[in-house]
């Protein structure tokens, strides 16, 4: 279920989606839901039980070369929960939904799975191009589904009373702290951009040094401008993950360089300021070396805060189970920051062994699976007692 042989890599729709689809549909019928694809390629489980619907789920795309349990992990012990629910008799329909599109890596725009539930699609990204200049809305055709539909996804979810996201922590304090489970107090805000610094390719040894505009050096410098400003700014974290250099040649002085810029923070006054200041950066540094710049937005997500109530229902069931009840923010962003915007929303922790994610050598240890499922076993009782 990957693109490529040996490395787990599954981007937005393409083929392996198909197979993952496959097998995830197969385990919700098994338990009974009904099942579809919605059009922006969000598989979803809907259980046949009356009553109050809680939703639970995360997705099943990745980075390149990823990890095995980011994401499709939350998917596999959501449709646990659903089972539990099932066999506890429980008044409480449990729905699944395996989120196609969360990491932003065939466009460059994430969430889109949880952005079309959620109600926040925004349709202008459908004419962005992947690598292999497929834009993506023919790649949502290609899958068979219609992206004029997308605005539908978001309907039928009035009697839903929250949703819950279970992920692996991909950091380490958990694994520091020797915990096995948190509950996330809530999620920081994150800014994408690209910045592209244009200049001149001309030759590499017939061009004096002070007569180039080297568009890589330019961006080397703003590189190191960006780690600068945020190690001196408390709880930022600004990283710059990808740079494409044209004509990407060794004899060459590269005349354009595209950089995608990551910046984050708990408070959004904080972010956005660093934000400010970085691009101004840039450009100053574009024109002292004579460099056209332009830099473009791609997202701008507002710090979220999970819902106290169901967050302190996962407390308080951690305490039962005689877990520690700790509870921590998330540094990376979930489908959990989006859907927060349309219902109440919280997110359980589990430990990533060595803090490793994004990474082949993830992993996840079967106490920590056993701890979650004590947790969501409680967890799930307490909210349908509820609503009895």
């Amino acid at each position: 279920m990957t693109e490529e042989p040996g490395r787990i890599t599954r981007r937005f729709l393409t083929p392996p989606t198909h197979n993952v689809h496959a097998h995830l549909r197969a385990r919700m019928e098994e338990l009974g839901m009904t099942v579809h694809v919605d059009a922006a390629g969000n598989l979803r489980g809907r259980s046949r039980t009356a009553g109050t619907r809680l939703l639970l789920g995360s997705h099943i795309d990745t980075v390149p070369d990823a990890g095995a349990f980011d994401g499709v992990l939350g998917v596999t012990l959501a449709l646990e929960c659903a089972d539990m629910a099932r066999e506890m008799n429980l008044p409480l329909a449990v729905d699944v939904v395996a989120f196609s599109e969360e990491e932003g890596v065939r466009f460059g725009v994430p969430f889109i799975g949880s952005r079309a539930i959620a109600g926040r699609f925004d349709p202008s990204p459908l004419a962005l191009k992947d690598a292999e200049d497929v834009t993506l809305e023919e790649a949502i055709r290609a899958y068979g589904l219609d992206p004029s539909q997308i605005p539908a996804a978001s309907q039928g979810l009035d009697d839903t009373l929250g949703f819950v996201e279970i992920h692996i922590e991909q950091g380490p304090v958990l694994e520091t702290e020797d915990l096995k489970v948190a509950a996330v107090t809530g999620i920081v805000g994150q800014s994408r951009l690209t910045i592209a610094f244009t200049g001149q390719a001309n030759h590499a040894g017939t061009t004096p040094m002070h007569l180039r505009h080297d568009a890589l050096a330019g961006a080397a410098e703003w590189i190191t401008a960006v780690e600068k400003h945020a190690k001196r700014t408390e709880g930022l974290v600004a990283t710059v993950g990808k740079v494409e250099s044209s004509p990407n040649a060794g004899n060459v002085i590269a005349g354009a360089v595209s950089l995608s810029l990551d910046v984050r923070h708990p408070h959004d006054a904080v972010r956005l300021s660093a934000v400010n200041e970085l691009t101004e950066a840039a450009n100053a540094i574009a024109e002292r070396r004579g460099l056209a710049i332009q830099c473009t937005p791609q997202m701008d997500q507002p710090a979220v805060s999970m819902d106290e109530r169901l967050t302190a229902y996962l407390v308080d069931t951690m305490e039962t189970a005689g877990l520690p009840p700790k509870r921590m923010p998330s540094g990376a962003g979930h489908d959990a920051m989006v859907m927060a915007a349309r219902m109440p929303t919280a997110m359980l922790f589990l430990r990533s062994p060595g803090g490793i994610s994004h990474n082949p050598a993830e992993a996840v240890r079967e106490e920590d699976v056993e701890a979650v499922l004590q947790v969501t076993n409680g967890f799930l009782a307490r909210v349908a007692a509820e609503v009895r």
